[in-house]
């Protein structure tokens, strides 16, 4: 009789398991996958530079084109690059997938040192004190073809991290901090 009762509350139990993993979003499923290649092309404006590649293969980030990245990212003001938050490039390949936009994101802002942050700080009430993009967490960016508040939008319905929109400066910021939006 225990043995029966055991087998069956085994059972029980790995079919509320299976209900429950068939409730979980899409979304949820596939980020659970390690198969795969997630690729990314930047353009940065200020400095001309490109930087593209396939940065995540079969669940596994790629140091040296994460260091590429961290290098066309960088802020050209000081010439400094630091390592940018890897979950910033999954906010940017997402952003892209749910475009259906194929090409280079163009960067207008990547990394930012405390130095250049403080500069423009005094020359904007728009320029976060304690800025994401001072600890590589945030992305300035403009996505051509394709409308700003569509970008914007599409952030948003990401929930992945902060969300500016910029309409009059022609970018769109994204970042891997708290979900908000401005």
């Amino acid at each position: 009789m225990t043995v029966v009762c055991s087998a069956r509350r085994q059972l029980l139990l790995g079919l509320g398991g299976v209900a429950m993993f068939s409730m979980l979003p899409t979304k949820a499923q596939a980020s659970r996958s390690t198969k795969g290649v997630r690729s990314l092309g930047f353009y940065n404006r200020h400095t001309g530079e490109r930087g593209q590649g396939s940065y995540w293969i079969d669940g596994d980030y790629q140091s040296d084109i994460l260091t590429d990245f961290s290098q066309v990212l960088r802020d050209h003001r000081q010439n400094e690059s630091a390592p940018m938050d890897k979950r910033l490039f999954d906010f940017a390949y997402l952003l892209k997938e749910s475009l259906g936009y194929d090409d280079e994101l163009h960067i207008i802002s990547g990394y930012r040192s405390p130095k250049t942050n403080q500069m423009l700080a005094k020359r904007s009430n728009g320029v976060a004190k304690k800025s994401y993009h001072m600890k590589g967490m945030a992305l300035d960016i403009a996505v051509p073809g394709v409308k700003l508040a569509e970008v914007r939008s599409a952030a948003l319905a990401l929930k992945l991290g902060g969300v500016g929109y910029y309409p009059n400066s022609g970018f769109v910021h994204i970042d891997t901090g708290p979900i908000r939006s401005w």
